[in-house]
């Protein structure tokens, strides 16, 4: 929880392109918000306009509308620059959102009241590297996961902290997670709910065979490293962005991002938990057609 901001004046509401039906509310917050005189543009989250925007400075809040994939693209956008994001809930769990489609308005008041915090959420910074050599670097909200991909055969690992060997795997792959990621990927392969202001990455094997089958959560600041080992087939994904292909040796080495996700709240800290115990064993998505 940081100090209360300065309240915005200049927003912009962004939809994800694949939900069509999130236009009409976000429209709607625009013209609510230019009503009590404050500057508001909305748009598609890859309008190439809105998000050079947001790269230049020209707005102090980003609305995301839609679900939680929309305030994970959000979060990529808008952490580099500082930009605290607001989420309003279209989707299905919306683990990372706390206002609903029916509370916008109202959430709205309470902001240009002043009345509301951030929240910082830490990020974890992914590299690739191969024989020494960087082949890229990338930040995820959620989590990096190093995994077989396509293919039936487990992959070998090894997991080194903090330059130690930590534990060797062979499992369909390994998740290196942040305490946001902890309701998300990692919580389905079995591992413990972390509460959101902690800076803590947390290790959780998917369907290890005969290896080390619990979930491990390093001290803030640690670093892991993750080798790919016996010619195994791997990928990498970073917040299920497009998979990288890995190759024998390669490493993928994690350590607390360079910046950190800012989300507006509002109330009291204790909303995570209400939230969350409002999702578990409810999840809508079970037995929907998808």
């Amino acid at each position: 929880m940081s100090d209360t901001p300065a309240i915005p004046k200049r927003i912009a509401i962004a939809t994800h392109p694949t939900m069509p039906g999130a236009v009409t509310p976000a429209t709607a917050i625009a013209e609510y918000l230019q009503s009590l005189g404050v500057t508001a543009v909305h748009g598609l989250l890859d309008d190439a306009s809105l998000r050079r925007g947001v790269t230049n400075g020209d707005f102090d809040l980003f609305i995301a509308v839609g679900g939680d994939g929309t305030v994970l693209r959000s979060a990529h956008l808008c952490a580099p620059v500082g930009i605290p994001i607001l989420g309003v809930n279209l989707g299905r769990l919306g683990f990372l959102i706390q206002i609903s489609r029916e509370d916008w308005q109202s959430a709205c008041d309470d902001l240009l009241k002043g009345q509301f915090w951030i929240e910082n959420r830490m990020m974890i910074r992914a590299e690739h590297k191969r024989s020494a050599g960087s082949l890229g670097n990338w930040h995820a909200l959620n989590e990096v996961v190093v995994s077989r991909g396509a293919s039936v055969h487990p992959v070998h690992l090894s997991a080194s902290v903090d330059g130690m060997l930590l534990t060797n795997y062979v499992a369909d792959g390994l998740i290196a997670s942040t305490p946001t990621g902890s309701t998300a990927y990692a919580l389905a392969a079995g591992g413990p709910i972390l509460p959101p202001e902690l800076r803590n990455i947390l290790l959780v094997p998917i369907a290890p065979h005969l290896s080390v089958d619990r979930a491990v959560v390093l001290s803030e600041g640690a670093s892991v490293s993750i080798t790919l080992r016996d010619n195994s087939e791997a990928i990498l994904s970073v917040d299920g962005q497009v998979p990288i292909t890995l190759a024998d040796n390669d490493q993928v080495e994690v350590r607390a991002g360079d910046y950190a996700a800012r989300f507006v709240r509002f109330g009291d800290p204790g909303y995570f938990y209400r939230n969350l115990t409002a999702h578990m064993n409810q999840n809508p998505a079970i037995g929907l057609p998808r």
